[in-house]
């Protein structure tokens, strides 16, 4: 069979019709001869003029050098910083596009991937204003040309890219992260060198509880020695209104991974505190808690709606995390019982039940695919199944299990349309039905979507 051969080279200049976007929002266009081409920032119903960069068997990422004819819904992107930092990706698109593209990735996904093809996909639930949204900021420290710099790491890079405003951050993250900077460089403290591993400040992370104004400063040091670090605590709690906790984070890695398993207060709180809903959390430095309060209250009320609880049910929350599903279900619930595989979450979770004066919610620490099926051996059923899985989606084991469990709906919340897609496609394929999918944007000029869906249990045929 003769090798196939791709109609462009790098460093090519070519002209292409735009004629959709790839779920990480780059431009999706094609050759003549159907060879296709990612391009950043470029529309669809564009005509551009790219430079290929890079060039694999089946396709090419280029980069975009001249829009020949515009696209209606191009806008000018507000963050002067857009098109080099990697945190947005769709700013230059109105956010009406915004979200009739998210939910065109839903649908191609069901298509594509879960081989689904008549899967009712609902609009996307938007925000009334999609700025000034996140409660969490994780910014890196590092050195350029001697001299400290922080900001947001380029797309696809460890190149930070400094900034003095962040527009979808909570504006109290955003003044803590630049009056930390500041002050950080006036008293000299040395940010990491992550080529020698030498320096001490990796990352300053910031979570403001937005119904409480709480604040948490987390420092990320590559040691436990932080050099002046009363004079940077006794500036903190002069100067950032709010502040309830400071706690340092030992992070020795040579590693991505921002946080290490160390922490070390330093004044106030070990935690924060939010609501969701009527319940209220703690919120430490490891603590999983969604980034977007206001529309995890929309995601919450329909992940209710789906769940349908008269109050004489049993709800299993899968991936349990901290208990924020199942403690905002558990009014509605005779039962809550959670599942989740790392420790300390199980301890959050236990302590949020006890703190709410939830006293019909337990956590166990296990990996779910384990654990359901020794309580379905030992006489425990659920009619209500909530799974909200990390990225990968769910263990075809776990899947099974929940089967066994033979519950009356299974709510899937997803923050991948992809694996959702095949894991509805097995559940259907194991006697659930879907009834259709609600998209939430919780990431408002991201390529993110967070999607909740309900497989009912069919009944079986005589």
């Amino acid at each position: 069979m003769p090798k196939l051969i791709p109609p462009v080279k790098s460093g090519e200049s070519i002209e292409l019709m735009i004629t959709g976007l790839s779920h990480t929002g780059d431009g999706v266009g094609k050759t003549e001869e159907g060879f296709t081409v990612f391009i950043p920032l470029a529309l669809p119903g564009e005509r551009v003029r790219v430079k290929i960069a890079q060039v694999k068997k089946t396709y090419a990422h280029a980069r975009l050098e001249e829009i020949i004819a515009s696209s209606d819904e191009r806008v000018d992107a507000p963050c002067p910083v857009f098109e080099t930092c990697g945190g947005c990706q769709i700013q230059h698109l109105t956010y009406a596009a915004q979200l009739t593209m998210k939910q065109q990735q839903v649908i191609d996904a069901f298509r594509r991937i879960g081989g689904l093809e008549h899967t009712k996909v609902l609009p996307p639930i938007g925000m009334d204003n999609p700025w000034n949204y996140r409660n969490k900021a994780q910014v890196p420290f590092g050195q350029r040309n001697g001299k400290t710099v922080a900001g947001f790491y380029a797309a696809g890079s460890h190149q930070i890219v400094e900034f003095s405003h962040c527009m979808i951050q909570q504006p109290e993250n955003d003044r803590t992260i630049q009056w930390v900077k500041n002050r950080v460089k006036e008293l000299q403290i040395p940010s990491y060198n992550e080529k020698n591993h030498r320096g001490i400040l990796r990352h300053v992370m910031v979570r403001t509880g937005i119904h409480t104004n709480d604040v948490m400063v987390v420092l990320v040091t590559n040691g436990e020695h932080l050099p002046r670090k009363k004079e940077l605590l006794s500036s903190l709690i002069e100067k950032i209104p709010g502040l309830t906790s400071v706690v340092q984070n030992i992070n020795k890695r040579r590693s991505n991974v921002v946080l290490g398993n160390e922490n070390r207060l330093l004044w106030g709180d070990p935690v924060i505190h939010d609501y969701i809903g009527d319940v209220r959390f703690a919120i430490s430095p490891h603590s999983f808690f969604q980034v977007n309060p206001l529309q995890t209250e929309r995601l919450y009320r329909e992940v209710k709606n789906f769940a349908s609880l008269s109050g004489k049910e049993t709800v299993l929350d899968v991936y349990c995390g901290t208990g924020t599903i199942g403690l905002y279900l558990a009014k509605d619930a005779k039962r809550v019982l959670g599942i989740e595989s790392i420790a300390q979450a199980v301890d959050n979770a236990r302590e949020n039940a006890m703190a709410n004066d939830i006293h019909h919610a337990s956590f166990t620490c296990g990996k779910a695919e384990e654990v359901l099926p020794r309580w379905e051996q030992e006489g425990i059923r659920a009619q209500v199944i909530v799974v909200d899985p990390p990225r990968k989606g769910c263990e075809e084991r776990l899947l099974d299990a929940c089967v066994e469990m033979n519950p009356e709906r299974i709510v899937y919340v997803s923050c991948n349309p992809a694996t959702l897609a095949r894991d509805a496609s097995r559940l259907e394929e194991r006697g659930f039905q879907m009834r259709g999918v609600q998209p939430v944007d919780m990431f408002p000029h991201t390529n993110h979507i967070e999607c909740v869906t309900v497989f009912d249990r069919m009944e079986d045929k005589g």
